[in-house]
């Protein structure tokens, strides 16, 4: 005779592998598994305005507030006071951040003529 309760899920034990460094960023730890690789570089790809430099920034942002990390931004586009304007208003205060010396954002200047 068969028990009328249902299976219980396997709770199947975390991944093994490379660290894992947490983004804080909500939803993209659980696809990660945990977040980026730690301790090696993410290369982060994709067209003009798909959001590469807001996930950058919300990264160093979340790793500076959440975790005590430290960050550095390099910026080929905008320089430190666009970039401070364009995420100020989703909350981030990156002023304070620079200040409390948790966040250096530098711009990087190339002619496009020499691209």
């Amino acid at each position: 005779m068969r028990s009328s309760s249902k299976p219980k899920k396997s709770e199947s034990p975390p991944p093994t592998g490379l660290p894992k460094c947490p983004t804080g960023i909500q939803g993209l730890d659980e696809i990660t598994l945990g977040g980026f690789p730690k301790g090696r570089p993410t290369l982060v790809c994709g067209g003009a305005g798909c959001g590469k430099t807001l996930l950058g920034i919300e990264f160093l942002v979340r790793g500076a507030t959440r975790y005590n990390e430290p960050g550095v931004c390099l910026s080929f586009e905008e320089n430190a006071d666009e970039l401070t304007a364009n995420v100020a208003s989703l909350g981030f205060n990156v002023d304070d951040l620079i200040a409390r010396r948790k966040l250096i954002i530098d711009h990087v200047f190339i002619e496009r003529s020499l691209v």
